[in-house]
């Protein structure tokens, strides 16, 4: 816990600054904001795996640490994927964007189903660790080369149309999601591990694609009806308030299967598309750039409320404090305090 929430916050810092350079997803970005964002999710990268042999190591492994490392995760995955998206300038191609930062968010989430479902957490070949490595050498090409260097073709012959640089994350990220998709829906669809096939919590193995659906879902509605082309104008900020949900979404589906419990349907961060809809609904009565900014604002307070609240819950059940490692007696001190 203590390496996750710090090096996310360098995570976000560095995506925040490559948003403010190119929030259309097709403007030029600063070489320095390119090389800090490689090296922050390098450090994010190596301090999510030294947070968790550092608890072994101290023996403070508990659930609270599970739900941080998780959490951290789908935030991180969040601002990472819009990161990449303006890096390369895919927003010039807003569907290949919708595509990549949609299918991305369902990724995380679909692994996170079928860990409620099968009570394991399950890696592929190509995984996280080989995703990070590939963003990060796509921010560096981008700070030595400029975001003009993925407009430029492949100089490889193509019989039907001519590939640009660009479209090679977009490629690999979508060929290794519906590879994932692939493993996870047949973990899925299998039966799980409680009773008579169902969660670990003992409810339906197919019920938690309903909340993946009110999470992302509406986006495409939204998208796709908007008069104002609120995609094709402000993408990644699009992206971003929809992130927020749906890492609220997946974060109830962590806690689900934590406490091993049924995952409730309904949640407040789809107040948030419920508002975008209801403003497209009376014919855009006020500006949908002003009603995203107002939904990203509340979505993010809800997911932070939530988290502080479970966190402690978490703390008060287990008698522990959040960023503090509590000394174990051994039974020789514990002799020696007695007397």
């Amino acid at each position: 816990m203590r390496f996750s929430v710090p090096s996310l916050i360098c995570n976000a810092v560095s995506s925040i600054f490559l948003i403010w350079y190119s929030a259309d997803g097709r403007s030029e970005i600063a070489a320095w904001a390119c090389v800090l964002a490689a090296v922050s999710l390098f450090v994010y990268q190596s301090l999510d795996a030294i947070d968790g042999k550092q608890a072994r190591r101290t023996n403070s492994s508990t659930p609270l640490g599970e739900l941080f490392d998780h959490g951290c995760d789908s935030l991180s995955t969040v601002f990472v994927v819009i990161g990449l998206n303006v890096a390369t300038l895919v927003g010039e191609r807003p569907e290949l964007m919708f595509l990549s930062v949609f299918l991305s968010y369902s990724m995380f989430y679909l692994a996170h189903w079928q860990t409620y479902v099968s009570g394991t957490l399950r890696f592929g070949l190509l995984d996280v660790t080989e995703a990070q490595w590939s963003i990060t050498i796509c921010y560096l090409i981008t700070a030595l080369f400029g975001t003009s260097f993925w407009r430029e073709q492949i100089p490889v012959y193509f019989p039907f149309f001519d590939l640009e640089w660009r479209y090679i994350p977009v490629f690999l990220l979508v060929g290794c999601s519906l590879m994932a998709a692939y493993s996870n829906l047949g973990v899925i669809l299998n039966g799980g591990a409680g009773r008579n096939g169902s969660t670990v919590a003992d409810s339906s193995v197919i019920f938690p694609f309903l909340p993946l659906l009110l999470a992302i879902g509406p986006a495409c509605a939204i998208a796709y009806k908007s008069k104002q082309e609120i995609f094709l104008r402000h993408p990644a900020l699009f992206a971003l308030t929809f992130g927020m949900v749906a890492a609220k979404t997946t974060n109830r589906l962590i806690v689900a299967h934590m406490t091993r419990s049924e995952m409730k349907l309904w949640d407040s961060a789809f107040l948030a598309p419920a508002l975008l809809m209801g403003n497209q609904y009376f014919d855009a009565l006020l500006s949908e750039h002003v009603i995203l900014w107002i939904c990203l604002v509340f979505v993010t307070f809800d997911l932070l409320w939530y988290s502080y609240c479970i966190c402690r819950e978490i703390c008060d059940a287990l008698r522990i404090d959040c960023f503090h490692i509590t000394p174990k007696l051994t039974a020789a001190s514990s002799h020696v305090k007695a007397h």
